[in-house]
């Protein structure tokens, strides 16, 4: 084990296999690498095992055979298939999450919160499991609002975007947001709930992150919000973006880290943790890569861009990333210059 736990055990035993969810995405495969590095068996959903033939392929060459597994699950509210992918799991990093970007929150909610209940009701039945992690979201505390001197707290929900997100029909494109952070909201209330209401045998905390940079592990992955800078970097232009507020970033690889703490922390129990590394607005991105790469050109900064000045109880995450061998969370510039290296490196 890497880490310093004063001493006291890991809350799971290390060799044993942690089960995480949407093992495909950006989040996903960062926190199924982390996990294997540490020694931990990892096996993997997907709904489509042909998406995850480059998760095999990556973990079998890095770690070696019989570290990791990938498991189709096309249906993911069938609590008997679940409860078969979790025998003799010690833990869930339960990170799947639909990014459709559906405007109809009947659609998007009300799977989400199905999908969540079947999750917890099978890790509840599985009594090997003594630790679920679920990757929650900035957006279960609040909307992006630049130049707004908002304080958030640990008791902070998002009920701004569930009332945005149910409003009446129709359903138009620009609710997509609404409904996508109202699934978070709701879906991490329902975490908690379950948690207070059937004590499981499992310790639960939640991981809360804001857009997560830093390269992909592999070409084939899905990018999430790490395309976005990618994107900027290849273009030397952020006008695609300029509808995405300014709000914070985090180093994916710090919230790989902050779930694996979660998971094996013996002193982290019921925690909501914030993974906010600094705001950021995209002038600022642009400028740092002008900086990183001044051979290429990028457009000039967006004129008259509002800052993020939310105040954040991100130190409890800092802490831990402390804990965890490094030295608090990983600057945005830092995070920017693995892509331009995993660009360089990647070009055809």
């Amino acid at each position: 084990m890497p880490y310093d736990l004063k001493g006291k055990q890991p809350a799971l035993e290390s060799g044993s296999t942690v089960l995480v969810t949407g093992v495909t995405g950006l989040i996903g495969g960062h926190v199924a690498d982390k996990l294997i590095d540490d020694g931990y068996k990892v096996r993997g959903t997907t709904r489509s095992a042909s998406k995850g033939k480059w998760a095999e392929e990556y973990f079998s060459q890095k770690y070696g055979p019989e570290k990791f597994e990938l498991v189709e699950v096309p249906d993911l509210t069938n609590e008997n298939a679940l409860k078969e992918v979790l025998d003799g799991v010690s833990g869930v990093a339960h990170v799947a999450s639909d990014v459709s970007l559906s405007p109809d929150p009947n659609q998007v909610i009300t799977s989400t919160l199905k999908f969540i209940r079947t999750v917890l009701s099978a890790a509840a039945a599985t009594p090997s499991v003594k630790r679920f992690v679920y990757t929650s979201s900035s957006t279960a505390l609040t909307n992006a609002k630049p130049g707004e001197r908002i304080k958030i707290t640990l008791d902070t929900w998002n009920d701004e975007a569930v009332k945005d997100a149910w409003a009446p029909p129709p359903y138009e494109k620009a609710r997509a947001w609404a409904v996508y952070a109202a699934s978070k909201t709701q879906g991490e209330k329902e975490i908690w709930n379950f948690v207070q209401e059937n004590k499981p045998g499992f310790v639960l905390n939640a991981v809360l992150p804001n857009a997560n940079y830093g390269p992909v592990l592999h070409k084939s992955q899905n990018a999430s919000t790490s395309g976005w800078v990618a994107n900027i970097y290849r273009t030397g232009k952020a006008d695609d973006f300029l509808e995405i507020k300014p709000q914070w970033s985090v180093d994916v690889e710090d919230v790989a880290l902050l779930h694996v703490a979660a998971l094996i922390d013996p002193d982290v129990q019921n925690e909501r943790i914030l993974a906010f590394g600094e705001p950021f607005n995209w002038s600022k991105i642009l400028g740092i890569f002008r900086h990183l790469a001044p051979g290429k050109k990028f457009q000039p900064p967006i004129e008259n861009e509002p800052e993020d000045l939310m105040e954040i109880p991100n130190e409890r995450a800092a802490e831990l990333l402390t804990k965890f061998g490094q030295h608090g969370f990983t600057p945005l510039e830092q995070s920017l210059k693995k892509h331009v290296e995993f660009e360089e490196a990647n070009a055809s």
